[in-house]
């Protein structure tokens, strides 16, 4: 397969032949956890009874990230790691080439892209992970709070809010990065998220849509997070 374009003169990317890159299921996942983010944020700052719902949202969450995790391996062409995640070498070489009008494209993600992703997954991960051990030193506790002691519970708690602030700086990478293709670059990232879609020239092959195994992982996530933090 070849999913990056060849050196040189590019035709646009508004021409050319649609291509499904982004299954359903990893669209899904996506806009879920962009909500989800938004409302454990929001639900984290009031504070008081809305602690509840951060603490729902968190579970939420660690049940999308549990989900794309093992997407990674078994989903749609483009959704897997093993497409996207390359090595330092070859993301120093894409960096360079980043203002250059004959730049390579991909059909997936791009090096650059690729890490940005596994950097989110990896800190929202440990966000979700360390709210399950948190307390807020009054009525708040995690699900496995009982499980460590309380030093172990006040440290991870410093993580989970020190994390935060990490996730944030992510977030406003990533959309500087989107609005950067969008304006700089014309090309549209946003657009294939919603519609599965990218135009494309030359050769590229279509990622699969496994509706039902994706539903069949979704269900064992749930039930297995849900068994965690009863």
């Amino acid at each position: 397969m070849n999913s990056r374009g060849s050196k040189g003169s590019q035709p646009p990317l508004a021409t050319g032949r649609p291509i499904l890159i982004w299954d359903l299921p990893t669209r899904l996942f996506h806009w879920l956890l962009v909500m989800l983010v938004i409302a454990s944020f929001a639900t984290g700052k009031i504070g008081g009874i809305w602690m509840k719902y951060h603490m729902w949202s968190g579970y939420a969450i660690l049940g999308l990230l549990a989900f794309r995790i093992i997407w990674g391996f078994i989903g749609g062409r483009y959704a897997r790691f093993s497409t996207f995640i390359r090595s330092p070498g070859t993301v120093l070489r894409y960096a360079q080439t980043l203002l250059h009008r004959d730049a390579p494209r991909y059909l997936g993600h791009n090096p650059l892209g690729g890490w940005s992703v596994l950097g989110m997954l990896t800190t929202l991960t440990v966000q979700a992970a360390t709210g399950l051990f948190a307390n807020d030193d009054i009525f708040i506790k995690g699900p496995l709070y009982p499980w460590i002691d309380k030093a172990t519970s006040d440290w991870l708690t410093r993580i989970h809010r020190l994390n935060q602030e990490v996730i944030i700086l992510l977030v406003v990478v990533h959309l500087i990065a989107v609005f950067f293709y969008l304006i700089i670059k014309h090309e549209n990232l946003i657009r294939p998220m919603f519609t599965g879609c990218k135009h494309w020239h030359g050769e590229g092959h279509a990622s699969a849509n496994p509706l039902g195994t994706a539903a069949l992982v979704a269900g064992l996530v749930a039930v297995g997070v849900y068994l965690l933090v009863r």
